[in-house]
């Protein structure tokens, strides 16, 4: 078999391809724009299916009104989210939280206010509970801290955080930061 060779001598091969290429294109228009338009049937309308529901593991967004700007940290009980901020804007979250409660046994309500961190302490042990309260950061009158702790179950009033978002919070929050609670 011969080799392929340009039809003309100062025609290279790429412009050849080229050429034939949108000569191909163009006849695939010209059939496309003889057809009848009866032949070319619209698709079915589907309908449109209902967005899906947010996933229970995210936490909601944050209600920041309530929230001063001078808070270094939020805890927003009813939602059981809590969040860091620095002059009013989020840096970390909101991290699902869980507060102590009145209405479970063994669980004292988490105080609502401003409050201001006391100390801290990275491998606190509950002297009332012996429970471990690792990444502990007191804010609070009565022992009440952010901590790890579990997700599920109501506090003894401190608020409850996971390993992770525990060690940010205690990472974050200097002795004097305030915290506030609502």
């Amino acid at each position: 078999m011969a080799p392929l060779r340009s039809p003309a001598p100062g025609l290279p091969r790429q412009a050849c391809w080229t050429t034939l290429a949108a000569l191909t294109l163009v006849a695939g228009w010209a059939v496309l724009e003889a057809a009848p338009a009866e032949t070319a049937a619209a698709p079915a309308a589907r309908p449109v299916p209902p967005p899906m529901p947010l996933s229970s593991t995210a936490p909601p967004a944050p209600r920041t009104e309530l929230c001063p700007d001078t808070a270094r940290a939020c805890v927003d009980e009813e939602r059981r989210v809590g969040w860091l901020q620095h002059d009013g804007e989020v840096t970390h979250g909101p991290v699902a939280i869980m507060p102590g409660t009145a209405d479970a046994p063994d669980s004292v309500a988490t105080p609502r206010g401003v409050f201001r961190v006391q100390w801290k302490d990275a491998e606190h042990t509950s002297a009332e509970f012996g429970d471990p309260m690792n990444h502990s950061v007191f804010f609070a009158p009565g022992g009440i801290a952010f901590h790890e702790g579990s997700l599920d179950t109501p506090s003894h009033g401190c608020v409850h955080l996971s390993a992770h978002d525990a060690a940010l919070f205690y990472d974050a929050l200097p002795v004097g930061a305030e915290v506030a609670v609502f």
